[in-house]
């Protein structure tokens, strides 16, 4: 008998494997009944748990006719912008069953399984897919002792960015960069010992998408002193989508049935093989882009010939074990910022509005997170039907601001107002320093890693 028959016979698609395995025990015993058999343990379960051969199979039969879904977990909403596609999501979310508690931050818009915002607490199990396809996808800022008006000769600056980084879909550097994130253990899964050629290639680089370089001025809220800052936002490149693409598809090939709907809200279990494979590569994947920022940000500062004074950085796709609830829990930020409780860091606008330097508040109602950023508020589609670049570029150069390459798909208007969102978690961070943006660079290949 095949999958084919059982499934004619009435076997649930999640008691299946236990089928077949209760037909070879038989089998292996001198029982050829199994099409006599099978059907009388679906009507009466009860009567075969103690079978030695179609025990398993009857309890299981018994277990799945006696399952009840638990009912979806509640989340809450910073924010009024936020589409219902985008709800609609979260509630998905917060369908799973073993989903603990969740968060929409003000910044929320429509992702790939969890929404953009989206913070979610599961019980012992990690989503691919909640995390992200960028795994550590992170801010970083570094001050500079120079003095702001120095911009206006952008020159130098310009030139810094240009040689600082590679962006576009697939850049790589030859000769290679050296970091010693590359002495890890790569082989601790398959995917990342695979992979590894390809991401020393890519280190130091900023691939596409929304990802970015840019210099401005930044001021500190506290005293008005104003300087320099570079500020960039990039993740782990083609080797953390690799990671994701994997291990999102060995969940949904083990997703039970029962929850077939949750589709890219796959998990894996952290006790099993998997789970604890996606863990150590995600764990690997954060220590790269954190390299691919200090490789950057060193790169630029050589250039500019000045030290980096301080820098702050955070990731923004991630999944942290933390204490919520007064239990351990798997904190997954798709889009979101760590906020604990006096924890720095860097939330972003788009490149013709500020970001910020904040310092989390650590409210337990957000499991302590803010949001990543501005938001998108326009699909990269339509902002590219809407918007042609030299129009906005000229615009943005009004305003003081020079873009030295974006797409249309990253125009400023294709993103919420910053301060209305920066508004909207004022219980969730205090904002210290404000950055304006004065030179950036981005890709222009109008292709999306992130």
């Amino acid at each position: 008998m095949n999958t084919r028959e059982f499934t004619k016979m009435g076997v649930p698609g999640d008691c299946i494997g236990v089928a077949i395995t209760a037909m070879q025990r038989a089998s292996a015993s001198g029982r050829r009944d199994a099409k006599v058999v099978i059907p009388k343990v679906l009507a009466n379960p009860e009567h075969y748990f103690e079978d030695t051969e179609y025990g398993d199979f009857a309890k299981a039969i018994a277990a799945d006719r006696d399952f009840v879904r638990p009912a979806p977990i509640n989340y809450r909403t910073w924010g009024t912008d936020i589409d219902q596609p985008t709800h609609d999501q979260m509630s998905m979310a917060c369908a799973m069953p073993n989903a603990v508690a969740a968060a929409l931050m003000p910044d929320g818009h429509v992702g790939y399984g969890l929404p953009i915002g989206g913070v979610l607490a599961l019980d012992n199990a990690v989503c691919p897919f909640a995390v992200g396809v960028d795994i550590a996808c992170r801010m970083k800022l570094s001050i500079f002792d120079i003095k702001p008006e120095l911009l206006d000769k952008p020159e130098q600056f310009k030139v810094a960015l240009e040689k600082g980084t590679n962006f576009g879909v697939g850049c790589e550097y030859n000769p290679r960069k050296s970091h010693e994130v590359m002495d890890e253990d790569w082989d601790v899964t398959p995917v990342t010992k695979r992979h590894k050629d390809k991401a020393w290639s890519q280190l130091g680089t900023s691939g596409s998408g929304n990802h970015f370089a840019e210099f401005g001025i930044l001021t500190d809220l506290r005293n008005n002193e104003k300087t320099v800052a570079l500020m960039t936002h990039s993740g782990s490149r083609g080797t953390g989508s690799a990671v994701c693409d994997i291990y999102s598809a060995i969940a949904k090939a083990r997703l039970s049935s029962k929850f077939s709907d949750l589709g890219n809200l796959a998990w894996l279990d952290l006790d099993t093989e998997a789970g604890q494979e996606y863990w150590m590569a995600m764990e690997l994947m954060g220590m790269y882009a954190a390299a691919n920022h200090d490789i950057i940000h060193r790169s630029i500062a050589k250039l500019l010939h000045k030290p980096i004074m301080h820098s702050i950085e955070n990731h923004h796709n991630f999944a942290w074990k933390e204490q919520h609830l007064g239990r351990e829990v798997i904190v997954h930020r798709k889009g979101a910022t760590p906020a604990g409780k006096g924890v720095m860091g860097v939330i972003p606008g788009s490149m013709g509005t500020p970001a910020f330097v904040v310092e989390g508040l650590g409210n337990p109602d957000s499991l302590c997170s803010a949001s990543h950023g501005a938001g998108r508020c326009m699909s990269r589609r339509k902002a590219k039907d809407t918007y042609t670049w030299a129009a906005v570029r000229n615009h943005l150069a009004k305003q003081g601001i020079i873009v030295l390459s974006a797409g249309a798909d990253e125009v400023p208007y294709a993103y919420k107002d910053i301060n209305k969102i920066m508004a909207e978690q004022s219980d969730l961070v205090t904002t210290i320093m404000r950055f304006d943006p004065k030179i950036v660079k981005m890709s222009d290949d109008g292709k999306s890693e992130d």
